[in-house]
């Protein structure tokens, strides 16, 4: 049998070094910045739409689970929509193209009070560029999780985090799913008070 510890070693330790980007100042910023922005957008009725290709499609599905289902804490279901509908994608990716697979979902679900989140490792996916798009059009906040270079998405939504310095996508989405969990630590921090305060209200109005 092959020793293949040291192999194992070092892919540890990139994922350590990925992970470890999120110290920095502007990685810290993005993170409360965005658990922020997510917490105001369910206070006013919004929702959360994200989307992602292959291994960021699973993310973002595991995001808006962790929402609308339980992640730590118990609390009311917050709405939170990943676009991963097949019949829906491949209907327009069939009919239109496979770069509107995701703008398509925006624009049907979408209002203005919402926001989209995209998930693209190297801020190259075409389907994600015209999701934010669509987002922006109509006025929706924009939210991405980058890596590498950042690449054509660099830059154009309010919100951008971005794991530099790895080839392949998997230490970024490592990275991309500890903010991601992080993220909804602190949006349940901040929506409890207001989750106990409603069932308070909802106590004295049975009794």
């Amino acid at each position: 049998m092959c020793d293949y510890k040291d192999k194992i070693s070092i892919a540890v330790q990139d994922g350590l070094r990925a992970v470890d980007q999120l110290l920095k100042e502007e990685n810290l910023d993005f993170i409360e910045r965005c658990a922020h922005m997510i917490s105001e957008c369910f206070k006013k009725g919004g929702k959360i739409i994200i989307a992602g290709n292959g291994g960021s499609l699973c993310d973002a599905m595991h995001f808006a689970e962790e929402l609308s289902g339980q992640y730590r804490e118990a609390r009311p279901a917050l709405p939170a929509l990943a676009l991963s509908d097949a019949a829906l994608m491949s209907c327009t990716a069939n009919d239109y193209s496979y770069e509107k697979v995701f703008s398509r979902g925006v624009e049907a679900f979408g209002r203005p009070e919402d926001i989209f989140i995209g998930l693209t490792t190297s801020g190259n996916s075409p389907n994600i560029i015209e999701a934010v798009k669509t987002a922006k059009r109509m006025n929706m906040q924009t939210i991405a999780f980058l890596g590498k270079t950042g690449g054509v998405l660099k830059g154009m939504c309010d919100l951008e985090l971005m794991i530099e310095g790895f080839y392949y996508s998997d230490r970024i989405q490592e990275a991309h799913m500890t903010a991601i969990h992080i993220i909804i630590e602190i949006i349940e921090d901040i929506m409890m008070p207001i989750f106990k305060q409603s069932e308070e209200i909802e106590v004295c109005q049975v009794n």
